[in-house]
């Protein structure tokens, strides 16, 4: 994993899932990191660097992160949906979302 992430150090990894910053898997007696906890890794680590954010800081803008990628599945589920309504109540949504 080290080798895989540049910058990334062992006390650095094993600090992320200590704070649960990263949550990978466990499998039997193993621990598989998943490619999206890869990017979380990266990420974590270029916000740490770059931004010089402390684990606190680490922890809200992951956690904006995480509520802002479910705001955009919710999204996309409520237009789906909306798009498979008939055309006039479409309509009305639309008109309606517009007067707010």
């Amino acid at each position: 994993m080290i080798a895989i992430i540049s910058r990334l150090t062992r006390k650095r990894l094993v600090r992320f899932v200590e704070v649960d910053l990263v949550r990978p898997q466990r499998i039997d007696s193993a621990t598989v990191y998943r490619r999206i906890d890869i990017a979380w890794i990266e990420l974590l680590g270029d916000l740490s660097d770059d931004l010089d954010l402390d684990e606190a800081a680490l922890g809200i803008v992951i956690s904006l992160i995480d509520r802002l990628h479910a705001a955009r599945h919710d999204l996309a589920f409520m237009t789906r949906a909306i798009d498979a309504l008939p055309e006039d109540l479409r309509y009305r949504i639309s008109a309606g979302m517009k007067q707010t």
